[in-house]
């Protein structure tokens, strides 16, 4: 895509619209209203909790899949997933790689607000609001919420800015604001009433009265945070230019996208791990190997039965101990269901697909010239399972065909 058509797809009027309409609020407000820091400080905290729930509406449909260092457990199982969860009468769809990226990111937004309600709502301690000036922060915060839904609405999902989106980009600017917000609210605080004399250097930082804050200041302070989001808001002209440019800055980066993937012809053969292969093919030392996380997990179980150990709580201790085995072992075999539980390898004389019969999607495809290398794999699971595990190894990746019949 031309870059410069990109900016124009990346920032519409609505998006301009909503940032004007979240700095505008504020700025009637301390000119016209005659808020004070604590009045100004609260909207923003109110503000960050809005866009972080757009943000995780827009990741939970965002449409390209989400990207992963590697393939962690379970996460790199469902990011394996060619396929989403429709939403009846739309065209939009939840992507199985979603999930694991807002199962952290949920958690994590939800501590930014907190952080950030620590490091500006907090430092002004006790002080809050008077009745008429919190009714227009809350009214405020109400507009910014619909004027950020109408831009999410409109550039997100009727202009179809979802489908340039993985849930990762979709969600990466709140954290940003989140910072803006939370770092410079407790430094801007903190500076302002030293300057204002309403605090000794050896008084704690809630000991600040956000009344002293003059019309200047407050007015500065909202300038200065518009120019950040106008720099959010822009920063896909940055982009483009990088794009465009000899010179790689770092600013574009494009989710990745799934390419169509052709059936075979002429299937001459159809292949499918064992039954026993697929319920605890999952228990084996050469998957602990490929997913060391799992000890993580038995390790950290165990550290806790030590805690009770130390109060001779013996029987807690039992179950904690078991469940440091158990646990694991749960976790490779959903692992490994969800990878390769519904899979069938349908074989032709020119290539080789891997088709989830559960989804009804195809996984991969390889032709003969895409292998460098293949190679079988029995170890002492695969001697109990009577089965073989053929690796297709790959210039950039490596195919498993596990716990096959012998």
């Amino acid at each position: 895509m031309d870059p410069l058509l990109k900016v124009q797809h990346y920032s519409p009027p609505s998006e301009t619209i909503a940032v004007i309409v979240a700095n505008a609020l504020p700025l009637v407000g301390v000119v016209a209203l005659g808020w004070n820091l604590a009045a100004l400080v609260f909207l923003y905290w109110f503000e960050l909790g809005v866009l972080s729930f757009w943000a995780l509406v827009k990741a939970l449909f965002a449409g390209r899949p989400s990207e992963f260092d590697s393939y962690p457990l379970i996460a790199g199982a469902l990011a394996s997933k060619r396929t989403a969860i429709p939403i009846p009468f739309t065209e939009l769809g939840i992507r199985l790689s979603t999930l694991p990226v807002l199962a952290v990111a949920v958690p994590i937004l939800a501590l930014v607000w907190f952080f950030a309600g620590v490091t500006t709502v907090g430092v002004i301690g006790s002080e809050i609001p008077d009745s008429d000036a919190l009714v227009m922060v809350v009214l405020s915060a109400f507009g910014i919420f619909l004027s950020e839904g109408v831009s999410t609405l409109v550039d997100y999902f009727h202009r179809q800015g979802h489908l340039e989106h993985s849930a990762q980009t979709a969600i990466q600017g709140v954290f940003m604001r989140g910072a803006v917000i939370g770092v410079g609210g407790l430094l801007t605080a903190t500076f302002v009433g030293l300057a204002a004399g309403s605090v000794s250097s050896d008084d704690p930082i809630t000991a600040i009265d956000p009344t002293v804050v003059g019309l200047p200041i407050l007015v500065g302070i909202v300038l200065v945070k518009f120019g950040f989001d106008l720099g959010s808001l822009y920063r896909d002209r940055l982009a483009a230019f990088d794009e465009a440019s000899y010179f790689e800055l770092g600013w574009a980066y494009d989710p990745p996208a799934h390419e169509p993937i052709e059936p075979v012809d002429n299937v001459n053969d159809r292949i499918r791990p064992t039954t026993q292969g697929r319920l605890f093919g999952g228990i084996s030392t050469s998957n602990v190997r490929r997913h060391p996380g799992v000890l993580v997990v038995s390790g950290f179980i165990l550290l806790v039965s030590l805690l009770f150990m130390l109060g001779r709580a013996w029987d807690i201790v039992l179950v904690l101990v078991g469940a440091s085995l158990v646990v694991p072992m749960g976790l490779l075999t959903i692992d490994h269901g969800l990878r390769y539980g519904g899979i069938e390898y349908r074989v032709s004389d020119n290539a080789i697909v891997a088709y989830d019969r559960l989804l009804r999607t195809r996984v991969w495809r390889i032709e003969p010239w895409d292998e460098s290398s293949l190679r079988v794999e029995r170890g002492r699971l695969h001697g109990w399972l009577d089965t073989s595990t053929v690796v297709i190894e790959c210039a950039d990746r490596e195919l498993r065909l596990p716990h096959l019949g012998s």
